[in-house]
């Protein structure tokens, strides 16, 4: 059983800053965790890659992220984090935490997604 809680989210201006987190909630043991993200889904749109990044920190980002966001991990604590810097207001929209899982005993995987928090940037 995994539950993603996300925090962090609010209202930034533009060109401000805000940190997201995400901590894993693990019960039960032989756990880890593959890919860690973030995706994001503004009204009317469908949800969206934001940026990735694996246990051994490889990163993905979107293009519209890349430059200003960052993505950063523990693997000790099973969080993943998300740095957004000069914020724009196509930027609003509830960001997502996602985590792959990994069974290490049989290998077997699984998709988690947290519950949201909502990221507003306006003036």
């Amino acid at each position: 059983q995994v539950q993603l809680v996300e925090s962090g989210g609010g209202l930034v201006q533009p060109g401000g800053s805000l940190n997201l987190s995400c901590v894993a909630s693990v019960t039960g043991f032989g756990i880890s965790f593959n890919t860690m993200g973030w995706y994001r889904q503004a009204p009317g749109k469908e949800r969206e890659l934001v940026a990735t990044i694996t246990s051994g920190g490889k990163t993905n980002y979107a293009d519209s992220a890349k430059g200003r966001f960052s993505a950063s991990r523990d693997n000790a604590k099973d969080a993943v984090y998300l740095r957004m810097d000069n914020v724009k207001p196509e930027d609003t929209a509830v960001y997502y935490c996602y985590a792959e899982m990994l069974v290490i005993r049989t290998m077997n995987t699984g998709n988690y997604w947290g519950k949201g928090t909502l990221v507003t940037v306006s003036s």
